[in-house]
């Protein structure tokens, strides 16, 4: 099909490097919510206070914008937490009022946080707060409940893996046991029997994926009824797949290149971006991820999605250019449909500014 065309649109100078997208006060439409502030949709021309975020250098104490209840009083709160804070936060939704400050609330010491994502660890259909410390023991949250099943303001710690397992996390079914495996630089992390949640998870040492992109992402990509996985490099040149096959029962593990020519791939998406039943990766290049240290650091800057053709994948652009113009996508983005058209849009954070690129469809 042909490509997608977006129009983009700037909703602010601001440098937040998350964002989330989530009906804030209830009113059936989606809003965006980024740092210091929240933007009503479906314009997204006002901005109301969140209220202060730590800023260190260039850098906000700020990565990741995860919508949950968590307080049970009917109002989406967020989680959030950053490399210098060495916790998980989650700041409390004012019952949507426009005009108070959002009050921050901590969940737990965790050590420094990379970035966070959510995943149903358990299989109970609700989703654990799971954040990437590279340099500290992998810990999972799981909201506590009241008996009408609604959130009571606090979580449970779980202390998945006592040992410090690097830049990059993902989660998905790696072995076909039909259960779930998170997966870091080098390997995945497999729950005990019973209830993931009960006790250490293993190692499996099986790779090197380097300065791995959060996420991971765990797809059948070549439709073998193996689960592969995308993998991209945050702090570095490279954007890959790497194939699984099996062997005797053992896995055995191809890296195929998607993108080698690009840098600072660190925060992706997987799914159906054009309608067409198929999934597409979206990604795009996180603006001064280490302040001028990376590799590629003042290349051009973009933002992608990539189709599977069946035998690789075919890169479309969707913004791209010298970083006075063009925008990448910060460390935690969003794809929604802000408009209720059926496409979804993308919602791009980073140093470089607070854009959204509405989907326009095929031409």
């Amino acid at each position: 099909m042909p490509p997608l065309r977006f129009r983009k649109v700037k909703i602010s100078d601001e440098r937040y490097e998350a964002a989330g997208v989530f009906d804030v006060n209830n009113d059936g439409r989606l809003d965006i919510v980024c740092g210091a502030w929240w933007y009503p949709g479906p314009d997204f021309a006002r901005r109301c206070p969140v209220g202060p975020v730590r800023a260190e250098g260039e850098y906000f104490d700020d990565f990741s914008t995860i919508p949950i209840d968590v307080n049970g009083d009917g109002f989406l709160d967020f989680v959030t937490g950053g490399w210098w804070g060495g916790n998980l936060r989650w700041r409390e939704n004012p019952k949507g009022d426009p005009a108070k400050e959002w009050a921050e609330h901590e969940i737990g010491k965790c050590g420094n946080v990379e970035t966070t994502r959510a995943w149903d660890l358990d299989g109970d259909g609700r989703l654990e707060i799971v954040p990437n410390t590279p340099n500290h023991p992998q810990k999972a949250y799981k909201l506590v409940l009241d008996s009408a099943g609604r959130g009571k303001g606090a979580f449970r710690e779980f202390v998945l893996y006592d040992g410090k397992l690097g830049h990059g996390l993902g989660f998905g079914d790696i072995d076909g046991d039909g259960r779930g495996e998170l997966v870091c630089r080098h390997g995945w992390l497999k729950p005990p029997p019973g209830n993931p949640l009960s006790g250490p998870w293993e190692l499996v040492r099986a790779f090197d994926l380097g300065s791995a992109s959060v996420p991971i992402i765990v797809a059948d990509v070549n439709g073998d009824g193996v689960n592969d996985l995308i993998v991209g490099q945050a702090h570095g040149y490279g954007l890959d797949w790497w194939e699984q096959r099996r062997n005797g029962g053992r896995s055995e593990w191809v890296k195929h290149p998607i993108d080698p020519f690009n840098s600072q791939y660190h925060d992706m998406w997987w799914g159906d971006l054009d309608g067409d039943g198929k999934p597409e990766l979206v990604t795009g290049k996180r603006y001064r991820a280490h302040c001028g240290r990376d590799p590629g650091e003042y290349d051009p800057y973009g933002l992608y999605y990539f189709k599977w053709t069946g035998e690789g994948f075919a890169k479309q652009i969707v913004d791209y250019g010298p970083n006075d113009a063009a925008k990448g996508c910060g460390i935690f983005f969003q794809v929604a449909d802000l408009r209720g058209t059926g496409r979804l849009d993308i919602v791009a954070p980073g140093k470089d500014g607070l854009c959204v690129f509405f989907n326009e469809g095929t031409a």
